[in-house]
C-alpha cells in the first residue's frame, strides 16, 4: 500500500502508528538519505551537478544547502529530480521484493506519490494522510520552526489537497488531536485486513 500526505500533514506520525501495529514501512525520504551518501555514484552526480556547495563541513550533502540551489528553479529541481528519484526507486524496489517474502503489511511511504506509482510500485491502495491547509501551515511554523513564508511556498509546491484526495482509496483525517489520530489509524488497518481479505478482481 502506498501512503502520502502534504507537508505538515503527519505522515511520519502515521507510519510511526503502524510500524506498531506490525507493518513494514518503506520509506522514500529515508531511502532518499540513504542513496545520497557520500561515496555513492548519486552524491558523486550531485556534488557534480551543483558543486560542493552542497556539502556540509563532514563531506555529507547538507539537505538545507541543496534545496537552496533547487526550490523555484525548474532546471535545477528537474537536474535533481533526474539525479535521485531513479536511485530511490530502484532502491525501493529492491526493499519491497525483500518484504514481499513475508506476511507484514508493506506500506510505501512517498511524500510526491503519483499516478504512475501505483504500477511502477506495485500500490495496491493508496492512503492519504489529510488535514486542513491552516493546520499544516501551524504545525510547520510551530512544531518545525520554519518560516511562514517558506512553509507557505513548500505547500504550494505540492499537489493540491483535492489532487491528492480524488487519488485516495482511503483517507487519514489528522486535523485533530493525537488520541483521535490513533483512532483513525486504528480505522486504516481495518480497512488494510478487509482490503487484504477481499478476493482480487479477475
Amino acid at each position: 500500500m502506498g501512503l502520502t500526505g502534504g507537508i505538515g500533514c503527519g505522515k511520519t506520525a502515521v507510519t510511526d502508528l503502524l510500524a506498531a501495529r506490525g507493518a513494514t514501512i518503506i520509506d522514500a525520504d529515508l531511502v532518499a538519505r540513504e542513496v545520497v551518501l557520500p561515496g555513492t555514484p548519486t552524491y558523486q552526480a550531485l556534488v557534480g551537478r551543483f558543486g560542493e556547495g552542497i556539502l556540509a563541513p563532514d563531506g555529507a550533502i547538507d539537505r538545507p544547502s541543496l534545496a537552496a540551489a533547487t526550490f523555484g528553479d525548474p532546471a535545477a529541481l528537474a537536474d535533481l529530480n533526474a539525479i535521485t528519484h531513479p536511485a530511490i526507486g530502484l532502491e525501493m524496489l529492491r526493499r519491497l521484493e525483500e518484504a514481499s517474502h513475508s506476511d507484514a503489511v508493506v506500506v510505501l511511504a512517498i511524500p510526491l506519490l503519483r499516478a504512475e506509482h501505483r504500477s511502477t510500485m506495485h500500490l495496491d491502495a493508496v492512503a492519504i494522510v489529510d488535514c486542513p491547509f491552516d493546520e499544516a501551515l501551524r504545525r510547520l511554523v510551530e512544531l518545525r520552526g520554519m518560516d511562514p513564508r517558506d512553509a507557505r511556498e513548500r505547500i504550494a509546491a505540492q499537489p493540491t489537497r483535492q489532487e491528492r484526495l480524488a487519488d485516495a482509496d482511503v483517507v487519514v483525517d489528522n486535523s485533530g488531536s493525537p488520541e483521535d489520530l490513533v483512532a483513525q489509524v486504528d480505522r486504516l488497518w481495518r480497512w488494510i485486513a478487509d482490503h487484504r481479505a477481499a478476493p482480487a478482481s479477475p
